[in-house]
């Protein structure tokens, strides 16, 4: 806690290394830092490992939106991800399009002459921002994580009828850029707070759609609130950004502290975060924090000269916000097929996989997964922690990240537990997540019990028990 690296750690991935968009510039300037810097360290087979076919990186070099009429003003905006080039600034009246109008092709079919040369505007009906009186950050109560229930579970068929609704988007908004229209702005957020993402357009051969930025909300609700009133809007906009897909394959950070014990160095003990990230920010709480927590554990265990009899591996994902790519296929790569339960040798060989992936909170525990097996040994290993706020065992689940990868081919995978603070309220997948959002005494905290953890479950005599297996589809198979 007294000697931690965290701060320069974040440093690099954060500020020097940019927003990490899969495949981008900003990625690699992150990962091939990481290789370097953990083989500084000591640590063994760091390397970038491809998994396979991934799609098209894509970084802004130039962005500007700004309202030149009825008046001149700037607006906080940013362009989408793989968004289209404007091919320069271009200025064009805004029509306004219900957001619920690009799932009704007749609605377009008959109104697509009113958006040609026209910057649309998507409507999603809110008329104010209400007042909020809650705090932005939070810590979890006792009485919270008492009853902590499943978070974050996404049901399959809710991620198909998603994939559904973004095809009839993509469709929709083809038809609009042949009839005419400049680019289509949609909005969100609130006090100047804009999420930005994507989950189409990264795939090779994607058809050419309308260049797209979003706007804060409240920019978004005074445009609407001219038009309303008869006062016409011009906006003016420039995107130009590069693709790049020279190399098409997706990699992961791969690194090692080698077992020391005869026998059990061939067993494996693994710890993860996802190195991607969006493009507003700098990625800081999605998840630039857990691989900056997760470099910091190997990075303790290494400087304390400790010799694990298991073989240690970290794994910095890619693609996970597209669907947990890299953990997917590298899990099939290597382990073999949850859904046909057909497994491979390297299978029986890990112990676990430990996750971090929900903020720059501290840990308060550890999800279980619903193996009744794990829970008083990890209520052992976190008994040291109490005192540092770390003392939850719930047998819920939680989804939505790279753990599910290895839960799905039958080894134990977990994620830790960790206070919200502003997660959700203000930096997930926004242009605030930035460095300044990162509570680096919390990272500490999280670092030395995740490094605890490791280190028990590469020297316990025994691997970490598994749950029954059960043939089942990847929840995010598809994305």
């Amino acid at each position: 806690m007294s000697n931690s690296h965290i701060p320069w750690i974040a440093h690099n991935l954060t500020d020097v290394a940019g927003s990490r968009l899969t495949n981008s510039p900003g990625f690699f300037r992150a990962a091939n830092w990481a290789v370097s810097t953990m083989k500084s360290w000591g640590m063994v087979n760091a390397q970038l490992e491809p998994w396979g076919e991934y799609g098209r990186g894509w970084e802004t070099e130039q962005f500007s939106i700004s309202m030149t009429a009825p008046y001149a003003q700037s607006i906080i905006g940013y362009a989408v991800p793989w968004s289209s080039n404007t091919n320069g600034e271009v200025k064009a009246p805004v029509a306004i399009l219900r957001q619920s109008a690009l799932y009704d092709s007749a609605y377009i079919n008959k109104h697509l002459n009113e958006y040609n040369g026209k910057i649309i505007l998507l409507e999603d009906g809110r008329k104010k921002i209400d007042a909020d009186f809650k705090p932005f950050s939070m810590r979890l109560t006792d009485d919270e994580l008492a009853k902590m229930p499943d978070t974050y579970m996404i049901a399959q068929k809710l991620i198909e009828s998603y994939i559904k609704i973004l095809k009839m988007q993509d469709d929709m908004l083809l038809k609009l850029k042949k009839a005419g229209a400049v680019a289509v702005v949609s909005d969100n957020g609130r006090d100047g707070t804009v999420a930005v993402q994507a989950f189409t357009g990264y795939k090779p051969g994607t058809p050419e759609s309308l260049p797209q930025a979003v706007i804060s909300e409240v920019d978004a609700l005074k445009i609407k609130r001219l038009i309303a009133s008869g006062h016409p809007v011009e906006l003016a906009l420039n995107i130009k950004a590069r693709f790049y897909d020279k190399d098409t394959k997706g990699h992961n950070v791969v690194a090692e502290i080698p077992g020391s014990d005869p026998k059990l160095k061939a067993q494996l003990v693994m710890l993860g975060g996802h190195m991607d990230s969006w493009t507003a920010g700098t990625g800081a709480t999605d998840n630039g924090a857990g691989c900056i927590v997760m470099m910091e554990a190997v990075r303790l265990l290494d400087s304390l000269h400790l010799q694990p009899k298991r073989t240690i591996r970290i794994v910095l994902w890619d693609g996970e916000e597209e669907g947990l790519l890299g953990s997917y296929h590298y899990v099939q790569n290597h382990y073999g097929n949850g859904e046909t339960g057909q497994f491979k040798p390297e299978q029986a060989k890990v112990s676990a996989y430990f996750n971090l992936d929900n903020g720059s909170g501290k840990i308060r525990g550890i999800f279980a997964q619903k193996n009744e097996a794990v829970k008083p040994i990890f209520e052992q290993w976190l008994a040291p922690f109490n005192d540092l706020g770390a003392k939850t065992v719930t047998m819920s689940n939680t989804g939505s990240t790279d753990h599910l990868s290895f839960d799905w081919v039958n080894i134990p995978g977990f994620q830790f537990i960790q206070d919200p603070l502003d997660y959700e309220n203000k930096t997930h997948h926004t242009n605030m997540d930035t460095y300044d959002y990162l509570q680096i005494d919390d990272l500490k905290q999280a670092a030395v019990i995740v490094a605890s953890f490791v280190y028990q479950a590469a020297n316990r005599p025994d691997m970490l028990p598994r749950k029954p297996p059960v043939k089942e589809k990847f929840a995010f198979d598809g994305l």
